[in-house]
């Protein structure tokens, strides 16, 4: 009886203790520039391998239906790193090519770094920033305790820039010498090696696939099959992207971090038509608020928390993964933050079947659209120019229900009045909590599609 007593025991034991919540983890944020959806392979692409990218997302949990709150670079970053919509401090457009001083994520709110940091993290970043160009609003000044990359929203491959736009560490312009892709996996390797005892956050933002179209010689013989001179140079981009993720996720192998370490992957905004791109089933592109310019690759792996292997159907957006990080490095979010991503952690693991969002919104000037469930209400192509708040921007939107209709082909709003009354409802209470845009885009960028 003593003996059957003391196995229960031990079994109660190791069910308590398989069932505590894992040690608080590393955490690698990656974000990649302007990629197409359909243009990795768990996305069905058929001319460009992305095995690194592709493990990622089978070792974790991959969101079919994941989102950034912004249709182009600077607007997405701003949310992530705030875990708020963009549009409520201004920040809805990118500055343009020549941006003026006052550009930059507003100093009123907190970054993730900062919250990680206050917590004991080592924080790193490496890679493109596009929040600032000003002392006040370098990584150094918002939380990073390391920064190696570029303050613009585009950068050379090979040469070094100049003035505003240089390659810095920390905030003092450097010489770098290699494929900017490759120097930035040789960067954040290093800072995995460095800080490998410590729990450390690394944000790690390609500039690839983001134009100019550049691509060592090594990437372009891998497609010297594609004929297309564009699409080549993309594809060569992309596999050196790749490759560089392959690097960073081998060094946490190595270091016997794996088990312990977050990673999450997104893509700041679909394709744009300048880069060769393919968003897959998509329609639209960068820059627009239909699904192509605003849903993106999503993933996310703890193998300590949470199984991998699987996909979830749930639209979430990139503002969760501030408030899903911060929870699992212990940092419990505070009401009067007023965060709108949620924290993704009871989803992953299973123990939360409902979806984590009534809704999603977007603003893009006249551009403007809501998703919630299955319905979506879009007004998209519209010119990007600032609409104030008492402006009726969804008059004449279209409506789709994506489940059946993933390419937004064919508009619903005559069949279903009373749905377009009601996510007309929806967005314009929230966007009756937004703010004018601070500064508006150059009208070349809004022409083109390419800023």
């Amino acid at each position: 009886m003593r003996r059957i007593f003391f196995t229960l025991t031990v079994l109660l034991m190791a069910a308590s203790l398989s069932l505590a919540a894992p040690k608080r983890p590393n955490i690698i944020m990656i974000v990649g520039d302007d990629m197409g959806y359909g243009d990795i392979g768990v996305h069905g692409v058929k001319d460009i391998p992305t095995p690194n990218i592709d493990k990622l997302s089978k070792d974790g949990v991959r969101f079919t239906n994941g989102y950034v709150s912004g249709p182009y670079c600077s607007p997405t970053r701003a949310g992530l790193l705030t875990g708020r919509y963009q549009q409520r401090f201004g920040h809805e457009f990118n500055p343009g090519p020549k941006a003026e001083a006052a550009f930059g994520l507003s100093l009123k709110e907190t970054t993730l770094p900062s919250r990680l940091k206050d917590i004991g993290y080592k924080t790193g970043m490496v890679g493109k920033w596009h929040l600032g160009f000003e002392d006040q609003f370098n990584p150094i000044n918002r939380g990073f305790d390391e920064y190696f990359g570029f303050l613009g929203g585009a950068h050379d491959y090979f040469k070094n820039g100049m003035g505003q736009n240089a390659i810095v560490r920390g905030t003092k312009p450097v010489e770098e010498k290699e494929y900017l892709t490759d120097a930035f996996a040789r960067e954040a390797v290093s800072f995995i090696e460095k800080n490998q005892k410590d729990p450390f956050f690394l944000y790690l933002t390609f500039n690839a696939v983001h134009t100019p179209l550049e691509a060592s010689e090594k990437y372009l013989k891998r497609f010297e099959s594609i004929k297309d001179e564009k699409r080549q140079k993309y594809a060569a981009m992309m596999s050196a992207m790749d490759d560089a993720i392959g690097q960073v996720l081998a060094t946490v192998n190595k270091a016997g971090l794996e088990k312990d370490t977050l990673v999450a992957f997104i893509s700041d905004n679909g394709g744009p038509p300048v880069n060769g791109s393919n968003n897959g089933p998509l329609h639209g592109f960068k820059a627009t608020t239909w699904e192509g310019g605003v849903r993106v690759p999503y993933f996310i792996k703890w193998p300590a928390a949470f199984a991998g292997g699987r996909t979830l159907d749930h639209p979430v957006i990139q503002l969760d993964l501030h408030t899903t990080i911060l929870n699992a490095a212990g940092a419990q979010a505070k009401t009067d933050w007023k965060l709108d991503g949620v924290n993704l952690l009871p989803t992953l693991t299973g123990e939360k079947k409902d979806p984590p969002h009534t809704a999603l919104y977007w603003r893009f000037g006249a551009q403007v659209a809501i998703r919630a469930g299955d319905w979506k209400l879009v007004k998209a192509n519209e010119p990007g120019s600032p609409v104030t708040r008492t402006e009726k921007r969804l008059d004449g939107a279209k409506l789709f229900n994506l489940a059946d209709d993933i390419g937004e082909k064919t508009d619903l709003a005559a069949k279903n009045p009373e749905k377009v009354k009601e996510l007309t409802e929806l967005w314009e209470k929230w966007n009756a909590e937004l703010v004018p845009p601070t500064w508006l885009p150059a009208p070349a960028a809004k022409k083109k599609n390419i800023e």
